[in-house]
């Protein structure tokens, strides 16, 4: 599992890669040919270099808005790492960091901030004051609760908290004004009651918990798009799901439904339903054909 993780990690990486130019912005990978090329460092990568700490010499890159230092074995974040004033994206990914120190509130520059495969059990509240930033990873960690930082920064667009131990989300999770994409599968929650979800979310990803019941608050999302939910304990789903007018891709598999409301046939937006490994009978699988023509579904 760590592997894929790993192979994910790497991926999201390569996303953030792609938005950098290359040739106005190289990425060094030695600090010393970084400070003898005479120029203004914009990236450093130290990705897969084996080092246990940052170089001291690296709070001389007083310019540096990217630094990669995933894949170490770094075990806390040093303090040259909060003298880079200017620093907007962050990759700390597969290190073994238990904690994040309250100088991470100094980083008000920072728009991307991933802390995946690490071995944090809680958020510092000072990362509350990253006000700029709009992507955050913590997937992979060991977090027991939705961390309440992450609640106070409305400018978040896309959060990744899967693979932890999360059994407890916040009521208040529409303070997030801006949040589109949310990951929180494979964790062990089982109680979105009365959960209020971002007006403009489009992804949620809620596979692999032990949700018993969708809570009513998210049959009003109205723009989301995308959403998951397979591998839970779900028995029924309420007839308020034509409440997701916009919703094109649903996936249902793998939990204990026996039929669905016929309110789906409204969500004429739905391009693909998954279905697969819910106890359904052939006259009801033939019902829900009939039911939605325009929905490729997967039984």
């Amino acid at each position: 599992m760590k592997k894929i993780l790993y192979l994910i990690a790497i991926f999201s990486l390569s996303n953030i890669y792609a938005q950098i130019d290359p040739l106005k912005y190289p990425t060094y990978t030695d600090v010393d040919d970084a400070l003898k090329s005479k120029k203004t460092i914009y990236s450093m990568s130290f990705r897969d270099k084996g080092i246990f700490n940052v170089s001291p010499e690296l709070s001389k890159m007083d310019s540096l808005f990217f630094l990669n230092l995933m894949g170490n074995k770094l075990e806390k974040m040093d303090d040259e790492i909060f003298k880079l004033k200017k620093l907007e994206i962050l990759n700390l990914n597969a290190n073994s960091i238990k904690f994040i120190p309250d100088e991470i509130g100094e980083l008000i520059n920072m728009t991307s901030f991933s802390m995946n495969l690490n071995s944090l059990t809680k958020i510092n509240p000072n990362f509350s004051k990253l006000q700029n930033l709009k992507v955050a990873h913590f997937d992979a960690n060991n977090l027991n609760v939705f961390p309440e930082a992450l609640i106070k920064i409305s400018a978040l667009e896309e959060i990744n908290l899967s693979s932890n131990q999360i059994s407890f989300v916040a009521k208040d999770l529409d303070q997030i004004k801006n949040l589109k994409y949310l990951n929180l599968a494979a964790n062990q929650i089982n109680d979105l009651t009365d959960v209020k979800f971002p007006e403009k979310l489009k992804y949620l990803e809620l596979q692999q918990n032990s949700i018993v019941k969708l809570p009513e608050m998210m049959f009003k999302s109205k723009n989301l798009e995308f959403l998951n939910i397979s591998e839970n304990n779900l028995k029924e789903i309420s007839p308020k799901v034509k409440g997701l007018r916009n919703v094109v891709s649903m996936n249902l598999a793998h939990n204990q439904l026996k039929d669905l409301p016929k309110e789906f046939a409204q969500l004429k937006n739905l391009k693909t339903l998954i279905l697969a490994g819910n106890p359904m009978d052939k006259s009801t699988i033939e019902k829900l054909k009939a039911l939605m023509p325009q929905t490729q579904i997967y039984f």
